[in-house]
C-alpha cells in the first residue's frame, strides 16, 4: 500500500515537470510566428508565478481542508486544461490567460507533496520525488523537438503535453481511493500537531529568511537555465530552434539524474554534504559557460548546471522538518515555496530584458551572480541552524 501510493505521488510530479519546461523550449518558435520581443515571454512566466505563490501561501489551510490526495488531482487537472489552452492559443494573450490556471495548479501540487513526503518518507525519497520531476521536464524539451518542424509545430508540443498530464489527472483520480487509509494517517502524524502560521509568523523564526534565500537562488538558476537556455543556443551561439531544444534537454537531463545520485547518496551523506557537492559542480558548469567555447561544450556546461543546482531544492525542502520541526513545517514549506515563486517570477524576466538590451551573452553572467549569492547565504544559515561542520 505505502509503495503504491508512493509510486502515485512520484507521477504526479512527473505531471508538475511537464510544463515548467515546455515553455522555455518552445519561446524562440512562438515569439518569431508571433513576431514578440525576446523579452515577452516574462509576462507569460510572471503570471504563472503570481498563480504559484498565491496557491503555495494559501497551501496550508487548502490541504488541511480537502487533503492532499485531492489538491493533487484537481491541481493536476487544471494544469493540463491549461496545457491544452496554449496548444489552442493564436494570440499571446491567449498565453496570457491560459497561464492563470497553470500557475494555480502547480504551486498546490509542489507544496502539498512536498510536505507530504518530508513528514512522512526519507531523504532518499524525497530525492528521487524531485528526480522524477527531471523526468517530467526532460520529456517536454524531447518531445518538442520532435514535432517542431512538422506541420503542428510547437502547439504539437503542448497537445502531447496535453494528453500526458490528463492522463496523470485521470490516475490521480482514479487512485483517490488509495490515500484515504494514508490520508488518515496524514491526520494522525502531523494535522493533530500541525500549527498552522501566517507568512509573517513563519518569517520570523530564525533561519527561515536564509532559508528562503537559498530557495530564491537556486530556484532563479533552475529556471533562468530552463527559460532562457534555449535563447541563448539560439542567439548567441546561433543554433537552429530543433538544435537548442534537443541541447536544453541535456539540461533537464542532469537535473534528473543529480536528484537520482541525491538519493543514493542520501543514504550515507547527510543532506548538506549533498548540498555542498552540488554546489562545487555547478561552480564548475558556471565557469563552461562564461567561456567562449564551441556550442556543443556549451551543452555540457548546461547538463552540468542541472546536476549541480538539481540536488539542492529536494535536500532544502527535506531539512524543514528538522530545521524547524514537524508542526510548523507545512506552513514553513509553504513560505519557502513562495519565496522560491517569487524568486522565478522577478529573477528570470530580468534575464530576458538584459538579454535583449545587451545581448544573450549575458546569461551565464545573470546565472553566476546568484549562484554567489547562494554561497553567501548558505555559509550563514548553516551557522544560524548551528550545522555541524561535518556536514
Amino acid at each position: 500500500m505505502t509503495t503504491l501510493l508512493l509510486l502515485v505521488i512520484y507521477i504526479a510530479f512527473i505531471g508538475l515537470g511537464i510544463p515548467d519546461s515546455l515553455f522555455g523550449a518552445a519561446w524562440p518558435a512562438i515569439y518569431s510566428e508571433f513576431r514578440l520581443p525576446i523579452s515577452y515571454a516574462s509576462f507569460v512566466t510572471v503570471i504563472v508565478c503570481c498563480g504559484t505563490t498565491l496557491s503555495s501561501m494559501c497551501s496550508g489551510r487548502v490541504i488541511a481542508r480537502f487533503g492532499t490526495s485531492k489538491v493533487s488531482a484537481v491541481s493536476t487537472a487544471m494544469t493540463a486544461a491549461a496545457l491544452l489552452g496554449f496548444a489552442c492559443s493564436g494570440q499571446f494573450w491567449m498565453l496570457c490567460l491560459f497561464s492563470v490556471p497553470l500557475g494555480l495548479g502547480a504551486g498546490s501540487i509542489d507544496t502539498a507533496l512536498n510536505n507530504y513526503v518530508a513528514l512522512h518518507y526519507s531523504a532518499t525519497h524525497m530525492s528521487f520525488l524531485h528526480c522524477f520531476y527531471g523526468i517530467g521536464v526532460s520529456v517536454s524539451p524531447y518531445i518538442l523537438s520532435l514535432v517542431i518542424g512538422g506541420p503542428s509545430g510547437w502547439r504539437g508540443g503542448y497537445q502531447t503535453a496535453f494528453v500526458i498530464q490528463l492522463v496523470i489527472a485521470v490516475i490521480l483520480f482514479a487512485t483517490l481511493p488509495l490515500w484515504k487509509k494514508a490520508h488518515g494517517q496524514e491526520r494522525a502524524v502531523s494535522g493533530e500537531i500541525s500549527r498552522p502560521l501566517s507568512v509573517r509568523q513563519a518569517v520570523q523564526i530564525p533561519g527561515v529568511k536564509l532559508m528562503c534565500a537559498l530557495f530564491i537562488t537556486s530556484c532563479a538558476i533552475e529556471v533562468t537555465c530552463g527559460n532562457w537556455g534555449s535563447t541563448f543556443l539560439v542567439e548567441y551561439k546561433h543554433l537552429a530552434a530543433g538544435q537548442a531544444a534537443r541541447m536544453v534537454m541535456f539540461y533537464y537531463i542532469g537535473m534528473a539524474l543529480g536528484r537520482f545520485l541525491s538519493g543514493v547518496l542520501s543514504a550515507r551523506l547527510h543532506p548538506w554534504q549533498i548540498i555542498g557537492i552540488g554546489q562545487k559542480v555547478l561552480g564548475a558548469a558556471l565557469v563552461i559557460l562564461l567561456l567562449p567555447l564551441p556550442p556543443y561544450l556549451s551543452s555540457v556546461g548546461l547538463f552540468l548546471v542541472g546536476l549541480g543546482n538539481g540536488p539542492l531544492f529536494p535536500n532544502f525542502n527535506y531539512l524543514t522538518p528538522q530545521n524547524f520541526g514537524a508542526d510548523v513545517s507545512q506552513s514553513v514549506i509553504g513560505t519557502q515555496m513562495a519565496a522560491s515563486y517569487v524568486g522565478i517570477m522577478v529573477v528570470p524576466p530580468i534575464c530576458g530584458i538584459l538579454g535583449q538590451m545587451l545581448g544573450m551573452g549575458v546569461f551565464p553572467v545573470y546565472l553566476t551572480i546568484f549562484y554567489l549569492l547562494m554561497l553567501a547565504a548558505t555559509v550563514r544559515v548553516r551557522h544560524v541552524l548551528h550545522v555541524d561542520n561535518a556536514q
